[in-house]
């Protein structure tokens, strides 16, 4: 199998429960919530993605012929010791790509392997941390992971609806945008009142990096 890739960076976990983390980030081409065309958002089912996976045209992307070439250019944008390695696999939707090859080749040069998801695709095994992030109008088919992290609020995606998922962590996400002042508030106001969330915070953004 051939993947399809955006980009391949090193920088810090900026957002859920692995903020401030070291990670490569192995961002994949396309979607199966929207098509990342600016044409085609208010048909989309996601409507407010703020990340640009259309094309191969970021760093390091293009595609990549095996999981074994992926993995080599994966690894060697990491600049800190190999004992803690991480990868962040995303999108897009990176489930529509990662298959179990890729895992078994990120493993065997040391990564711990997350995986960012909208939760529609089933993974394949070995995911050390799998995030899933539930939206509106979509089937989640991912039931369990590591995290849940609900970018709030969304009317027909409310945390009520997952707050009894067997997830070890639930983050809530305010959604950017033109309202995203008022959105964080609202955040934090139900994260106190529902302490089972902890409130997520965009820090890229504020710090400035990718």
């Amino acid at each position: 199998m051939s993947y399809a890739v955006k980009e391949i960076f090193l920088t810090l976990q900026g957002e859920g429960a692995q903020v401030g983390r070291a990670s490569v980030f192995c961002r994949f081409t396309g979607c199966n919530l929207w098509t990342g065309r600016e044409q085609d958002r208010a048909a989309a089912v996601c409507r407010f993605c703020d990340t640009d996976f259309v094309g191969m045209d970021g760093t390091l992307g293009g595609r990549y012929a095996s999981a074994e070439q992926l993995a080599e250019a994966i690894a060697a944008q990491w600049v800190g010791p190999a004992n803690n390695r991480y990868v962040v696999l995303t999108g897009g939707e990176p489930l529509l790509q990662v298959d179990p090859a890729l895992i078994d080749a990120l493993h065997g040069r040391g990564f711990s392997i997350g995986v960012e998801t909208n939760g529609t695709v089933a993974p394949p095994a070995g995911i050390d941390w799998l995030c899933v992030s539930p939206k509106a109008g979509a089937e989640l088919v991912v039931h369990a992971g590591q995290e849940i992290k609900l970018v709030y609020p969304q009317p027909d995606a409310m945390p009520e609806l997952f707050a009894g998922l067997p997830f070890e962590r639930f983050s809530l996400q305010p959604m950017d945008g033109p309202d995203v002042v008022t959105n964080a508030t609202q955040a934090v106001d139900y994260c106190l009142r529902h302490p089972q969330w902890r409130l997520s915070v965009q820090t890229h953004k504020t710090l400035g990096i990718r």
